[in-house]
């Protein structure tokens, strides 16, 4: 049978081993020398002009990841019988002179938290494993309207919930660069999938930095637009004040043309913004002369950081200068309490949102002679150990007689950042820090100490507690031949100076590195 026949939904382990054993042939000889590698734009463009057909740019991303994500593991399924059918719907439209749309034929890996019609959605979890959605997020679905090709779906920390990617349920996922090292999480699956070339663009979800860190440490550019800004409609909530949906891409200019493919207003979702966005795409190049650019002094001295991540930050504002920004240092001096925040209030909406994985609706159900027993034992066997922590822990703050104490107080907390950056803004445009204050650190290292592991997040958790946007951009490698990711951050609406000011660093450190993965063979 051909590689299109009943396997959609395999990982893309699964489907090398069975081309190796000869059970299925691969796909049709591509040219993906000539594909893989190119940004999002330039494979669109090639296939609204005709030069390469959607399913020629499908089968070259196919045939690599098949190769090679045996390696990687950065994705849950593969879907070629789903990318197939949407590529020769390109390839019709184009052959009747439809207008084709910005994404045509691109293929884009989705994380594993938004729900596809077509593809089982497990958000890394044993509880829901195999469980297919009757319906489409709203990005997802505003996505393939503009033409991307859904070639599979990305692992991630269960649920969301962790920072290196070792805590899906099904297994973990390398680093393209070192597959000794963490990918960076939750989206780790998504960040290595772009890093490794499998995929130009992909789609993750970012609660306390879960876009920005994995792009830091893949070398890849990650945003995290404004709370509001990409409808959450049919995306798995973890902590729903918290959550938002963003780009993963090589270059800035892909990651603006996918943001501007899915945000705006949706209906669906209450919570989305119902201004229009302020176009992003055509003002990427107007450089920062007289941008106004303050370097965060809490985030650039936090405990732990490594000095090449420290070398960086600085290098970026040396960048920002010379590119005629006027840059100065500000003091956010409450950033310092985001994490303890962010650890009370994330938890404590995750044991809200994960009390419907009962075994009563939908997912898994475990036998039992009575329901409490059923939804104890469901919930024992479903859920891996972070999630079962955090529910535990944001039950026991929320519960009568400690939810002032601590719920309620590390509200408090987040209204006293906001205040805080508000002013920093009154002052700057945009703000300077580090993404992450190490780089990838090795599988398993962390794993014993939950503590440790939250720390990864230290420099990316206070955005989101304020609701507005953030940036990381790759600014080089560290001694050991890893990446360094700095962060930009902007008020809430600020996407269009936020990418402005990305794309100068990204001119200016001029990151053209990749992982060798596949290249010795």
């Amino acid at each position: 049978m051909s590689l299109g026949e009943e396997l959609t939904g395999r990982t893309a382990a699964d489907l090398a081993e069975l081309v190796r054993a000869g059970d299925v042939s691969a796909v049709s000889p591509s040219v993906a020398g000539g594909l893989v590698g190119r940004t999002a734009a330039e494979l669109a463009g090639l296939v609204r002009a005709g030069d390469v057909s959607a399913r020629e740019v499908t089968d070259a991303h196919l045939e690599r990841t098949l190769a090679l994500d045996g390696e990687v593991r950065s994705f849950l399924c593969v879907a070629p019988e789903v990318a197939w059918a949407a590529a020769a719907e390109i390839d019709a439209a184009r052959a009747r002179g439809d207008v084709l749309g910005p994404l045509a034929g691109v293929p884009v890996a989705v994380k594993d938290m938004f729900c596809t019609r077509d593809l089982p959605t497990t958000c890394g979890s044993r509880i829901l494993e195999g469980w297919r959605p009757p319906y489409d997020a709203t990005a997802v679905a505003r996505l393939r309207a503009a033409g991307a090709v859904v070639i599979g779906k990305t692992n991630l920390d269960e649920f969301a919930m962790g920072s290196s990617t070792e805590n899906s349920g099904f297994f973990t996922t390398a680093n393209p660069w070192d597959t000794t090292r963490v990918p960076g999480g939750s989206s780790g699956g998504s960040a290595a999938a772009v890093a490794a070339r499998f995929a130009p663009l992909a789609l993750g979800t970012d609660t306390g930095g879960s876009i920005r860190q994995p792009a830091a440490l893949c070398g890849v550019v990650g945003l995290r637009p404004t709370y509001g800004r990409v409808s959450r409609y049919g995306i798995v909530a973890y902590a729903s004040s918290l959550d938002q949906a963003g780009p993963f891409a090589t270059t800035v200019a892909d990651t603006a043309l996918l943001l501007e493919a899915m945000w705006g207003h949706d209906p669906c979702d209450s919570t989305s913004i119902p201004s229009e966005p302020e176009p992003v795409l055509a003002r990427l190049e107007e450089g920062v002369a007289g941008l106004r650019v303050g370097v965060v002094e809490e985030l650039t001295d936090v405990e732990g950081i490594q000095p090449a991540v420290r070398a960086a930050v600085d290098s970026a504002r040396n960048l920002f200068e010379k590119a005629g920004a006027e840059v100065d240092t500000v003091s956010v001096p409450s950033v310092e309490y985001g994490l303890s925040a962010y650890y009370i209030i994330a938890p404590a909406e995750a044991s809200s949102n994960l009390a419907r994985y009962d075994g009563v609706r939908y997912g898994l159900r475990a036998p039992a002679p009575e329901v409490a027993a059923m939804n104890a034992l469901t919930r024992e066997a479903g859920f891996g150990a972070e999630v079962k922590r955090r529910i535990m822990l944001g039950t026991y703050a929320l519960s009568a007689g400690y939810y002032d104490a601590y719920y309620g107080q590390a509200q408090r907390v987040r209204t006293l950042i906001i205040r805080d950056f508000a002013r920093a803004y009154e002052r700057f445009d945009v703000l300077l820090a580090p993404t992450s204050p190490t780089t990838a650190f090795e599988l398993g290292a962390k794993t014993s100490d939950p503590l440790a592991m939250y720390l990864s997040d230290v420099c990316t958790i206070p955005t989101n507690l304020t609701g507005a946007c953030a940036i990381s951009v790759p600014a080089g490698l560290d001694a050991a031949g890893l990446p360094i990711g700095v962060q930009v951050l902007a008020p809430a609406l600020g996407e269009a100076v936020l990418l402005r000011a990305a794309r100068s660093l990204e001119a200016g450190f001029a990151f053209t590195a990749r992982p060798t993965l596949g290249e010795a063979a």
